[in-house]
């Protein structure tokens, strides 16, 4: 699979190319002997984020396994422990591979890399082209999280001094963005946001209505709690600050 473009029929497809090998030698220089943590490391890439279901996907290894791999991955920065953002405290942690290509490796490539030797690239191809669009959703949102860190004094209310998400044992509320003072527990909250990643559909008044309902299970967030929309097709709800793309590349300079 030289490229993402479908034009190569499956004989031509280079086994050997930069996007098929680079996550493999790049787990087996970072996990020579350790099997488990591999194996854990290919459960959170399947899209497993928490604590119980990467253990069952990981084959059902004990909690102490879990636990020793979990620990391992986040202190080589290969994956990243969440924590939910409000003025309450949770141990509702949440797991990511904190690498974008080696998210997108474990996700779509490693699996299927017996596919690719056979020549059927073209289907490895085909499920990357029906998955793109929910996985680049629930991929960008800690680089626009970490965009809106960085344009924090220019676009956000004062006193954001953090950016995270929120979230609760039954994902309601789940929620995109919060700003606060502090984490993981805030003393204050100074914005509520969502993200909406799609090519066609803006951010619109039933998304808007969604937030509010959000804000208010939110704690440490009222009414007047800023609310924000980070849109990659624009947005036409009233009353709502919104970013767009060229706005969060803006946080990211070339020179």
């Amino acid at each position: 699979m030289c490229s993402p473009c479908g034009s190569c029929p499956p004989s031509r497809v280079d086994r050997t190319s930069a996007l098929l090998v680079s996550g493999e030698r790049t787990l087996a220089a970072e996990f020579p002997t350790e099997v488990q943590a591999r194996t854990v490391l290919g459960a959170i890439g399947h899209g497993e984020r928490t604590f119980t279901l990467i253990g069952r996907a990981a084959g059902g290894l004990n909690p102490g396994s879990v636990t020793r791999s979990l620990e391992l991955l986040t202190s080589r920065r290969m994956v990243a422990a969440d924590l939910p953002l409000s003025t309450r405290p949770s141990r509702e942690t949440r797991y990511r591979i904190d690498d974008p290509y080696l998210r997108f490796w474990l996700s779509f490539i490693g699996p299927d890399i017996p596919a690719v030797e056979r020549g059927r690239g073209d289907r490895v191809l085909e499920a990357i082209r029906t998955s793109w669009t929910s996985w680049r959703g629930r991929a960008v949102e800690p680089v626009i999280r970490e965009s809106l860190w960085r344009l924090a004094d220019d676009h956000l209310p004062e006193g954001t001094n953090t950016v995270g998400g929120y979230w609760t044992r039954t994902n309601d509320p789940e929620i995109d963005i919060i700003g606060a003072d502090r984490a993981p527990i805030a003393k204050n909250i100074t914005l509520v946001g969502s993200i909406k990643w799609l090519e066609n559909k803006p951010f619109d008044h039933r998304d808007l209505a969604r937030l509010i309902t959000h804000r208010s299970q939110l704690p440490g967030a009222d009414d007047d709690t800023p609310l924000l929309a980070v849109a990659r097709s624009g947005c036409t709800a009233e009353c709502i600050t919104h970013l767009t793309p060229t706005d969060l590349l803006t946080a990211w300079p070339t020179t």
